[in-house]
């Protein structure tokens, strides 16, 4: 049986469910995969404080070096969170001949390129399942078992605090802020929780899921975002009624080199896959010309399921003979081949506060032809919100047909407000 060594960039909760996972399947392991590991150092902040996971008082370090050059690690497990710095470190490690784990999907989205190069420059490895939806094996999916495969769309409920929120407001018919506020409670949204409700944790994620279902670097900062801060119950229940549920959805979707690349609230079909994923589940649905359509679901966040993917990544890079990594041209920007589409086509729930008075429907219908937005359906909504002397507005929601989006954007605002004003404009896919 190989022995293997192996250091911990960090030992919280993640770096404390994957020693705890070696401890109880390291026979499991040894006998299935004919592999040991032993943990000679993890690098944390305060050797004295308290875990959850008791690990032993001389394993832990708080000087990098021990963990980074000692040439007795093999491979090194990164856990740190963020950019830095846990991309210098890893720099190290593998300028080090070592390999390195991660599930760190701010540190690759953002340093990717650089970790890669340093890699491949000294023989390394570089594993990075656990950093895109926790257990679920989707990048394990994209790079060994779909090859065959031109995946032209993944779209992806892949931020679980987000979901939640979203889930108990079309179930409970809760504002957002109150629901916010009972997860920050209850654990599953952070004090701060602009990362999850803001969108940047589910772009970072896209960033690396499209550039592997796309063999085509896709970066950060080509990803329209937009987060559900500005979702409403009443969206949720109109949206309902008429046969959709509301996620945050992670999109890409690529046409030969005209791609699009975007995380929002989005509405699908209650039909579709996506619609059934509740409470913090995270699941990436693909399509590729070959297989069709697949979903792949599971726990998307949490320490065990990552510690899991984290495990499974450990045991593929010790078992290695040689280190594989993308073949796209992944130098930092966007992979040249790729045009970026700002101007996508899908369907839109908008929904508008209109005058009660005759001519504003025509009115409102003509700004949406004037710009080749045609509707699919229109609900006038019994609730009248008075105004005094100019008189008294109704809600309006319509679902167009596909339209673009810079056309849908200029027909609103061509629409005079004292016929009708914008409360909420919320794409749809699936249809």
């Amino acid at each position: 049986m190989r022995q293997v060594t192996i250091g911990f960039l960090g030992c919280g909760n993640v770096g404390g469910g994957v020693f705890a996972l070696l401890e109880q399947a390291g026979e499991q392991i040894a006998h299935r995969d004919g592999v040991g590991f032993t943990l000679k150092r993890a690098l944390v902040r305060e050797i004295h404080k308290a875990r959850s996971v008791p690990i032993p008082a001389r394993l832990l370090t708080d000087r990098p070096e021990e963990v980074l050059d000692d040439p007795q690690i093999d491979i090194v497990l990164e856990f740190l969170g963020g950019e830095q710095p846990a991309v210098d470190y890893m720099l190290r490690a593998l300028r080090n001949g070592k390999t390195v784990v991660t599930a760190n999907k701010v540190a690759l989205a953002l340093g990717w390129h650089l970790l890669q190069a340093e890699a491949q420059r000294h023989g390394g490895g570089l594993y990075y399942e656990a950093s895109v939806c926790g257990a679920i094996p989707v990048i394990r999916a994209l790079t060994d078992s779909l090859q065959a495969n031109r995946i032209d769309k993944v779209m992806g409920i892949i931020n679980g605090t987000t979901n939640y929120i979203l889930t108990r407001m079309a179930k409970e018919g809760k504002g957002y802020a109150g629901v916010l506020s009972d997860a920050q409670r209850l654990g599953l949204a952070e004090p701060d929780p602009s990362a999850d409700v803001d969108g940047y944790d589910a772009a970072y994620k896209l960033s690396i899921l499209a550039s592997l279902a796309f063999h085509a670097h896709v970066p950060v900062q080509r990803i329209y975002r937009e987060g559900i801060a500005g979702v409403s119950a009443r969206d949720i229940a109109y949206g309902k009624d008429m046969g959709l549920t509301l996620k945050l959805l992670a999109v890409a979707k690529r046409n030969d080199s005209l791609v699009e690349v975007r995380v929002h609230p989005t509405f699908v079909p209650d039909e579709h896959p996506l619609a059934s994923v509740s409470g913090a589940f995270n699941a990436v649905f693909l399509k590729g010309h070959a297989f069709g359509e697949m979903m792949l679901y599971g726990q998307g966040a949490g320490d065990a399921p990552t510690a899991s993917a984290v495990v499974s990544d450990l045991i593929m890079a010790a078992g290695a003979t040689r280190h594989r990594h993308p073949t796209f041209a992944n130098q930092g920007q966007a992979s040249p081949e790729l045009a970026f589409d700002a101007d996508w086509a899908c369907v839109y729930f908008i929904r508008l506060s209109a005058a009660d008075r005759p001519g504003v429907l025509s009115a409102i219908t003509g700004c949406f032809g004037a710009r080749g937005v045609s509707i699919a359906s229109m609900v006038q909504h019994s609730e009248v919100q008075h105004t005094g002397a100019g008189g008294g507005r109704v809600p309006l929601v319509f679902v167009t047909h596909r339209a673009h989006e810079q056309s849908v954007t200029r027909a609103l605002q061509d629409m005079d407000p004292k016929d009708a004003t914008v409360d909420s404009v919320i794409r749809v896919e699936g249809r």
